[in-house]
């Protein structure tokens, strides 16, 4: 694979090319999927197998498998966990199209949209049991120590961006701690497992957590940056979804800060009353105060500080396409 700068603004990432450095592995891990959602209990087989192999880019599952290559070789329990990370991922989807209403998912209709809200979140919870009986058979207590906190993490950012909800008063440093639990510390947990079934030494494992959480953070920012960027098609949902929902994200807390009080008041307005068809005026607003660009400056910011924390690794392609996937996650359109 040829070299990548250090840097989150170099030239175009092909994800594909990064993809294939476990795409053996990612096999191993889709049957390992498969067989763990083998139910006599034909709603989960159904819906497990539509939410799977909806699309997605399966990103967790694979920056364990690259960071177990930047370590040192991959062992079964590196594909278990995989399968873990991506279960547990996949029922937080599940359960969010609940609370958010969502009826649109990578492009397809949301299974809450399909099968109903109750269905999604019983079989969302099924995900995350399942996620632990696989865990528990790695048989390994420190790795049980970490998904057990995670898990506890994701469902705390997913408490409190409830309570942010319609709160236009929330701050930047109130909202970065909602993304740091609720989407971060699943990629940090990621990485750190790689590490842990390695048996890698403690810099190795803190530093590979902390580029996961740099990486997860910088990943939810572009994210809030496409909502009022991308198209519906790249997006895979409604642009404006985020607006329609009151949730207050990094350019609407900017957009807010560095507008005029009336076009401050257009902004808040729309974040109390979940209002979508305020979403071209709070467009226009967000564009003008240039709360896109500084969204894609925090991203950035963070996605340095993930590629500073694998100055440990040895210099390797897995390496590298770990330092790839940190310009990725900025320079995306989807």
């Amino acid at each position: 694979m040829a070299s990548i700068l250090l840097t989150a603004a170099s030239a175009p990432i092909d994800f594909e090319s990064i993809k294939r450095l476990t795409s053996d592995e990612a096999k191993a891990v889709d049957a390992l999927i498969i067989k763990q959602l083998s139910s006599d209990v034909l709603l989960i087989n159904q819906m497990g197998h539509y939410i799977v192999s909806n699309g997605g880019k399966r990103l967790r599952p694979m920056l364990l498998l690259l960071a177990a290559k930047a370590i040192g070789q991959i062992e079964h329990n590196h594909l278990v966990l995989a399968a873990v990370v991506e279960f547990i991922h996949t029922a937080t989807l599940l359960h969010d199209d609940v609370v958010d209403e969502s009826d649109l998912r990578r492009g397809q209709q949301s299974a809450n949209a399909v099968w109903g809200n109750a269905a999604s979140v019983l079989v969302g919870d099924y995900l995350y049991s399942s996620a632990f009986e696989m865990m528990v058979r790695t048989n390994i207590m420190r790795v049980m120590e970490i998904l057990s906190k995670t898990t506890t993490a994701i469902a705390e950012g997913e408490v409190l961006q409830l309570l942010n909800c319609n709160n236009p008063e929330t701050t930047e440093e109130k909202y970065l701690e909602v993304i740091s639990r609720k989407t971060a510390i699943l990629f940090s947990a990621a990485t750190r497992l790689a590490a842990v079934v390695s048996n890698a030494n403690a810099e190795i494992e803190e530093k590979l957590s902390r580029y996961g959480q740099h990486l997860g953070i910088a990943f939810q920012l572009i994210d809030d940056a496409l909502d009022y960027k991308a198209t519906k098609e790249e997006l895979g949902k409604n642009l404006g979804d985020d607006l329609a929902e009151g949730k207050p994200t990094l350019p609407l807390i900017y957009a807010i800060r560095n507008s005029s009080p009336s076009e401050a008041n257009v902004i808040i307005d729309a974040i109390k009353n979940g209002n979508r068809d305020a979403f071209n005026e709070v467009y226009g607003i967000v564009k003008s105060s240039k709360a896109i660009e500084y969204t894609e400056q925090r991203a950035n910011e963070e996605a340095q500080k993930a590629m500073a924390a694998l100055d440990v690794l040895p210099d390797s392609e897995y390496k590298q396409a770990l330092l790839a996937l940190a310009s990725f996650s900025v320079q995306r359109s989807y």
